[in-house]
């Protein structure tokens, strides 16, 4: 009698929590190891932020379908505000301060997302430009908000939390990750529930969400306000983990387009695009500053430089609204599925 061999293979499945975990583990165990002040000074403060950004205004643009050109005003709310309550609340704790300069920017996006309950699209996206201009307007014309500055920057205190300092580029850096995690963990919940199907409902059609009983005036006002929780606590980091100093000319409308750029690049509607969409923004004017002075020497000057970003960056929205639409996280996903397929056949 002869036996065959039987062989059989099952499917190769990933658990969803596995690729983030083990990018923490890796961003929390290896990278303060064999990180230089480089990698966290030039590209990990700043792609933590801007990833930070582009959650909260992907859960107001990407999820709820309310356009926004204002984030970078509450970027500036955050950051003057968690400045002015750590330097005039006695005893109050920096954590405190941070989670206090977040309440203050709901509180401004509530203000400003209120021409939400009329407006839509193109509309509403203007109506948010007063946002942008009346917040760096006010600070530049009243010194109280820097502490009267002759110049108008501030400089960032001390990151101290429960005794422990967090000095160094390694101590900001995980200072700003442990904030990113929690509030990005937080965002995933949120569009999870209930409330980011609201948030979804009201995005694909008012009127269809409103007969089935969707609060669309309440949901607006939410998602605004948390997107500008979020955000406002985005600029607390830009500013005391990555700049260390700022000043209101810092948060232009320049700014707002990034974050804007960030999330259509990334990927609308994805929590994940928010990070695909920082990490190309923050390291491709450095893979250009270094391709341009190989290429072209003294030539490719910083004038030059800030240009070819905008031609770039310019060309790269165009081919990913044309082309994939769904951003880099779709190409991402399609990359996987055909990856693993191919193990399993092997």
């Amino acid at each position: 009698m002869t036996f065959a061999t039987l062989e059989v293979s099952f499917p190769l499945r990933i658990p969803h929590w596995l690729y983030p975990a083990l990018v923490l583990g890796f961003a929390y165990l290896i990278v303060p190891i064999i990180g230089t002040n480089y990698l966290f000074e030039a590209i990990l403060l700043p792609f933590l932020a801007l990833s930070l950004a582009g959650v909260g205004l992907n859960i107001l643009t990407g999820y709820a379908g309310q356009v926004s050109l204002g984030s970078a005003a509450f970027l500036a709310v955050g950051a003057f505000a968690a400045y002015n309550f750590n330097l005039r609340v006695e005893g109050l704790p920096l954590i405190g301060s941070i989670l206090l300069s977040g309440f203050v920017a709901a509180g401004i996006g509530i203000v400003f997302g209120l021409p939400s309950l009329r407006l839509k699209g193109f509309y509403l996206a203007v109506s948010t430009l007063a946002a942008q201009f009346f917040v760096q307007w006010t600070l530049t014309k009243f010194g109280w908000f820097s502490n009267d500055s002759a110049s108008g920057v501030i400089d960032a205190p001390q990151l101290s939390v429960a005794g422990v300092a967090f000095t160094g580029a390694v101590g900001r850096y995980l200072f700003s990750l442990t904030v990113v995690t929690l509030l990005t963990f937080f965002a995933y919940r949120l569009v999870s529930s209930q409330t980011g199907r609201n948030f979804i409902a009201v995005r694909d059609n008012e009127t269809a969400a409103r007969i089935i009983g969707v609060p669309v005036l309440k949901t607006k006002l939410v998602a605004f306000a948390i997107s500008s929780f979020i955000i406002g606590i985005a600029g607390v980091l830009w500013a005391f983990t990555y700049l260390r100093t700022v000043e209101p000319a810092g948060f232009n409308l320049d700014r707002s387009f990034q974050i804007l750029f960030i999330i259509i690049i990334g990927g609308l509607a994805s929590i994940r695009g928010a990070f695909f969409g920082a990490a190309l923004l923050v390291v491709s004017p450095l893979i250009l500053s270094r391709l341009g002075s190989f290429l072209f020497g003294d030539l490719f000057n910083s004038g030059v430089l800030e240009m070819s970003q905008r031609i770039v960056l310019g060309v790269l929205i165009i081919l990913f609204l044309i082309l994939e639409p769904d951003g880099l996280v779709a190409l991402w996903d399609r990359i996987r599925k055909r990856t693993i397929a191919r193990l399993n056949k092997r």
